[in-house]
């Protein structure tokens, strides 16, 4: 994958770090890599997701 970050002319490093960042971010990137460094099986994924909706749903009705 090949990200790029165009940076004007007296830019600082700073700044184009955190472009870089939030682009990395958007993309999930980091998130898709640390899924891949363990394997995790299918069952314990839907039970993942499952307990994610759950609190999604328990979280909205908590709000109002």
């Amino acid at each position: 994958m090949k990200l790029i970050t165009i940076i004007k002319e007296g830019e600082s490093i700073d700044k184009a770090l955190k472009i870089y960042k939030k682009k990395i971010n958007k993309l999930n990137v980091i998130k898709y890599y640390r899924e891949k460094l363990q394997y995790i099986k299918p069952s314990k994924k839907k039970r993942i997701q499952k307990l994610r909706k759950k609190f999604l749903i328990k979280k909205s009705l908590n709000i109002n």
